[in-house]
């Protein structure tokens, strides 16, 4: 594993948990997960499965330590890896044959609705409210944070990206 990209990796796995922990709640404290955002970042500028592995199991990491959601510290535990494998499939599905800026935010708003299906299925079988909680959840926290992801995906995956090509010229010694 390259360190320079395991530094990468790591600092966008900590401005997720900053962005995560400065997010406003939307329900019942449920916040839209920022680390989530992050972890698609690293995975679309690193498409490794051994980075998208450990991306994946950080990201769960950080975000069950982060979260006020009863349940939801086993829930990113499961919900992270599955979502971060289910992204690279999707990434290395689409691969070249669209723009990069244009499928970077259609691949986030996907993912995020993955994530949110998964982790509001764990939380509430954890808690035990299956009944109509769900749907209820998915429309007030998951469509939210998945407008979120797409908004800031469009901003920063170009950024993110410009940056990327500007420092290939530049070494970590």
């Amino acid at each position: 594993m390259n360190i320079r990209v395991l530094i990468i990796l790591s600092l966008l796995v900590g401005m997720g948990a900053v962005l995560h922990i400065i997010t406003p709640p939307l329900l019942f404290g449920m916040k839209p997960d920022m680390v989530l955002c992050m972890m698609f970042l690293g995975i679309l500028l690193f498409p490794k499965l051994q980075y998208v592995l450990l991306v994946s199991i950080a990201s769960g990491i950080v975000a069950a330590l982060t979260t006020a959601v009863p349940g939801g510290q086993i829930s990113n535990l499961i919900d992270k890896p599955i979502t971060g494998l289910i992204f690279f499939a999707l990434v290395l599905l689409v691969g070249d044959k669209l723009n990069k800026n244009i499928s970077s935010p259609i691949l986030a708003a996907l993912g995020t609705l993955v994530s949110g299906v998964v982790f509001l299925s764990v939380a509430l079988f954890i808690v035990g409210l299956l009944e109509g909680a769900f749907t209820q959840l998915f429309v007030l926290v998951v469509l939210p944070a998945t407008a979120a992801n797409i908004i800031l995906m469009a901003i920063i995956y170009p950024i993110a990206q410009n940056i990327m090509k500007r420092s290939q010229s530049f070494s970590i010694s």
